[in-house]
């Protein structure tokens, strides 16, 4: 066992056990994780749907933003849109194709401005927004969802594009910034049927994907390690066996690893191999022994006994 000091054994054993301790600790985890959280914010969102919406100050009142505790609740607003502080979202894809959402800021009676998005619209060619329906004018009564603000995990600056203003994340703070505007923290997404909505932003957690795929992840990094380790440990019983017995005597992996073999055995391999080259060796040369020659048949076909010729020229004197 002194192989596995060496550089290479020691580099190699180390990875695999990185490895495996990414596996148990860090990558497995973090998928349960996910998918725990998939199940709060399913659960959240089926509490809403049977919860009747109720007044945007009610849940948001004057001075606070939008808590986490009531994320996909529905709420209730009235007043007027702001169409000169309207945004868009780049960078957003529906079915597989690029799109916009588009957020519009809605001044409440009470004075505060709160970040509404209508939904999505479909890209144009060559990155040209398209035309798409206006916000409607007037008083209005709209119904939405709660949700937080997105972060851009790359903090960049609003672009202003073809008479547009376009940011990177459904963030109110980014909408702040590019319009010169005051907005509550947070966002709320208009229902379908609403006024002023344009393909409604579907209701499901953030983290997408099918139900229990995040376990099923998790499994696949636990097997993965155990995977891991159960290879090492093939790795080093062939080195071992192969120390011991030199050449892999004939066989296949599945003899080696057994010992069916004859690796580990008190005669070893090669003696094993030693008898059965001598079994063959022999049988070759008692063949070669007991076949007669060609100039030896020949031979034995020309030649008269001694004794059978004199007996004869006997018998004739004799008459």
């Amino acid at each position: 066992m002194r192989f596995l000091l060496r550089p290479g054994w020691l580099a190699f054993i180390g990875v695999v056990c990185a490895f495996v301790v990414a596996c148990y600790t860090l990558l497995a985890p973090w998928q349960f994780d996910r998918e725990a959280e998939r199940e709060a914010q399913n659960a959240a969102i089926a509490a809403a749907d049977g919860t009747p919406a109720v007044p945007f100050a009610e849940l948001v009142p004057p001075g606070e933003a939008v808590s986490p505790d009531d994320i996909w609740r529905r709420v209730e607003l009235t007043g007027t849109f702001e169409q000169q502080a309207e945004s868009l979202v780049r960078l957003r894809v529906v079915d597989g194709a690029p799109a916009y959402e588009v957020l519009t800021p809605l001044r409440l009676d009470d004075g505060r401005l709160v970040v509404v998005n209508r939904g999505t619209i479909a890209g144009g060619e060559g990155g040209v927004v398209p035309e798409f329906a206006p916000a409607p004018t007037g008083t209005v009564n709209i119904e939405g969802r709660l949700r937080l603000n997105e972060n851009d995990p790359q903090d960049r600056p609003p672009l202003h594009e073809g008479g547009t203003t376009q940011i990177y994340a459904a963030d109110s703070r980014a909408v702040a910034e590019a319009t010169g505007t005051d907005p509550v923290e947070g966002v709320v997404t208009l229902d379908e049927g609403q006024p002023g909505v344009l393909n409604p932003i579907p209701i499901a957690p953030p983290a997408g994907g099918a139900p229990f795929s995040n376990f099923s992840y998790a499994l696949q990094w636990l097997t993965f390690g155990l995977v891991a380790l159960v290879a090492l440990g093939i790795f080093i019983r062939l080195e071992l066996l192969q120390r011991r017995g030199g050449r892999a005597a004939p066989g296949n992996l599945r003899d080696q690893l057994s010992g069916r073999d004859g690796y580990g055995s008190d005669d070893g391999p090669g003696e094993h191999t030693d008898e059965r080259t001598a079994e063959r060796t022999g049988q070759r040369t008692g063949q070669r022994t007991e076949e007669p020659t060609a100039e030896g048949a020949a031979a034995g076909s020309s030649v008269v006994p001694a004794g059978d010729g004199s007996g004869s020229a006997e018998g004739r004197a004799d008459r």
